[in-house]
């Protein structure tokens, strides 16, 4: 679907069309018009790369420990009012993953609980070893078949258009190239973490923060913007850009991370910023760019049936899992900060709110610990729509901008800012190495 015109008008724009955007439209009444503008395709968003799975309570009885192992991987720098309320809120987040048919692992007990580091329990869902294409492909279909949604891939955000009232709409590039305008009662930004700013990332390279760019230019606030998470284990490459993820959960399930010698040197469940900076100290010690992790003794048929994809993609590098280890090094991954929201998505600019991974409640403090992002992302987008609900304002009388001519066709406007985000990250901070 192409926008038709250089100007449209909608109830709530939403920019981001992963799991929090999607579930955000989704949750919003049936009588308000949604737009969701997405940079790239519909599964190009890294909702579709999530590997591992979606954390849950299990029980009451589960409560103080999921708590404890989400502050302690935190580094006890969490919200706890935001913790809390994920954990809570958890059973009905995957109720309704249910409900659109989400196709959970299940054994003769029912549904298969896996665990990942710094986990104390097995309490994550999950579908083979791509978790997240699975939950944010039924998301979509759920919001392509609903008749107020309107969803515009290639369409890009170059800048929000606010006043006296907040935030009013959007610049955008459409498809085609053209720069124009979306004018809306509320805006949601969606746009996913900051990836693409990192030589070596598992996220897609058009993820570059420009949620937290805008909000630089804007003076809206943010929050803990050096709390950038390394993860552990990808798939080492010579080349620069994305690298495949090995998800944490093959450890979780038995692999072992071995040193030049072939030994192994740590435990592979710490949390990940403890266990990337083992890595690296390794790595330093063995005089390379990698460590190697073998999931061998998990035997070939466990291999296929819970990581299919990781087994496959292996296969196609030269290498055969369930015979030989495979080398590993550590790369960016997900950034805890971002745009500072409260519990409802709320931004400090009025008629602008924020979730997933753009946001930072406070959640996963400086340290997120695995498998909570789909579900904070869930949790969160699902409160901002039912604030937007009770908030929504009338429809603004500011006058949208006539010249759009500072744009140009839109390709350098943010990336010539990009440094200005960059430069204010503590490299040794956000890594922890």
């Amino acid at each position: 679907m192409e926008l038709e015109t250089a100007a449209q008008e909608t109830d709530v724009l939403i920019v981001g069309a992963g799991a929090a955007g999607l579930f955000c439209a989704m949750n919003l009444p049936e009588d308000l018009d949604v737009c969701i503008i997405s940079k790239k395709g519909p599964e190009d968003s890294d909702s579709f790369l999530a590997q591992g799975g979606i954390s849950t309570l299990k029980g009451e009885e589960d409560y103080e420990c999921y708590y404890e192992d989400t502050m302690k991987a935190g580094h006890y720098e969490n919200d706890p009012a935001a913790v809390s309320e994920m954990i809570r809120s958890s059973g009905e987040i995957i109720d309704e993953l249910l409900r659109v048919d989400v196709d959970f692992e299940r054994d003769s007990r029912g549904l298969n609980y896996t665990r990942e580091g710094a986990h104390s329990r097995n309490r994550i869902l999950h579908h083979e070893d791509s978790t997240g294409r699975e939950i944010t492909s039924k998301l979509l279909n759920e919001t392509l078949h609903r008749d107020n949604v309107r969803i515009f891939p290639y369409t890009a955000m170059l800048d929000i258009v606010c006043g006296a009232e907040g935030c009013h709409g959007a610049v955008v590039r459409r498809s085609g190239g053209e720069v124009g305008t979306i004018s809306a009662r509320a805006v949601v930004w969606a746009t996913g973490g900051i990836g693409g700013l990192f030589e070596s990332t598992t996220n897609f390279e058009h993820l570059t923060g420009d949620a937290v760019i805008l909000s630089f230019l804007h003076g809206i606030a943010l929050r803990d913007i050096s709390y950038i998470q390394i993860h552990p284990t990808t798939l080492y490459s010579e080349e620069k850009g994305r690298r495949f993820l090995i998800s944490e959960s093959m450890r979780g399930e038995g692999a072992v991370l071995l040193d030049a010698k072939g030994e192994r040197f740590v435990d592979e469940l710490l949390p990940r910023d403890i266990l990337s900076a083992e890595i690296m100290a390794q790595m330093r010690r063995d005089g390379r760019k990698y460590v190697m992790l073998s999931a061998a003794e998990m035997g070939k048929k466990k291999l296929l049936s819970h990581f299919p994809s990781i087994y496959d993609h292996c296969l196609q590098r030269g290498y055969d899992l369930a015979r030989k280890p495979i080398p590993v090094s550590p790369a960016q991954h997900y950034f805890m900060g971002g745009v500072s929201v409260d519990l409802d998505g709320r931004t400090s600019m009025p008629r602008l709110y924020a979730v997933g991974e753009t946001a930072c409640n406070g959640a996963h403090g400086k340290n997120r610990l695995a498998s909570n992002s789909l579900l904070e992302a869930l949790v969160f987008s699902k409160r901002a729509a039912r604030a937007i609900k009770g908030e929504i304002a009338p429809p603004s009388r500011a006058r949208m901008p006539l010249d759009l001519g500072g744009y140009g066709n839109g390709e350098d406007f943010l990336r010539q800012y990009q440094g200005i985000f960059f430069s204010k990250i503590s490299r040794g901070d956000a890594i922890f190495l």
